[in-house]
């Protein structure tokens, strides 16, 4: 017999309530998303790390800031990474690069091997090479795969505001990928 997973808000609630189980549970569920969100942006493992752990402890030492009728805590948590990158990404501007050991494990094939992390590279440092507000759309729409509405909610802007910047930034990345596709 299966039983459904406890959602968010009930973890949530059984958090605020001193239970460490479920913020156990929703760091396990959550902190994976939160570290990629922040590696995209920032390109640097270091800062994707304490970037995660600072969002969490944001949860444990003031939870009341979240509000669930303003949307998901996926939400919720990846508008404090947001802002947690950023103010690092200030205090340290030249991390531009990511880091190798979060490449994808490749093929076999020498060859295929070989494309695929030029390919990977590429792609990546066209993401990195976007403006902020941009990027931040490509990573949690494309990237994180959150909806219109979620994405709207972690960046704190209108669902048509999230539309057009990864409409435009979607355009720019082809714009910056193309001369490679067809050289």
């Amino acid at each position: 017999m299966h039983s459904t997973p406890p959602s968010d808000g009930d973890l949530y609630r059984l958090m605020m309530a001193g239970s460490e189980d479920a913020f156990g549970v929703l760091y396990q569920r959550w902190s994976p998303s939160v570290y990629r969100f922040a590696m995209h942006m920032s390109g640097d493992q270091h800062i994707a790390e304490e970037v995660t752990q600072d969002t969490f402890m944001m949860l444990v030492r003031r939870p009341s800031m979240f509000d669930e009728t303003r949307g998901a805590l996926i939400s919720w948590l990846l508008g404090i990474a947001r802002n947690k990158t950023r103010r690092a990404l200030g205090a340290s501007p030249d991390h531009a690069c990511l880091d190798d050991s979060a490449e994808v494990p490749a093929p076999s094939d020498l060859l295929s091997d070989l494309t695929r992390r030029e390919t990977i590279d590429a792609v990546r440092q066209a993401v990195l090479s976007l403006p902020p507000v941009y990027r931040e759309v490509v990573v949690l729409c494309d990237l994180q795969e959150l909806d219109y509405r979620d994405a709207a909610a972690a960046l704190d802007c209108p669902v048509g505001t999230v539309r057009s910047r990864l409409h435009r930034a979607r355009t720019m990345l082809m714009t910056k990928l193309q001369p490679r596709c067809f050289a």
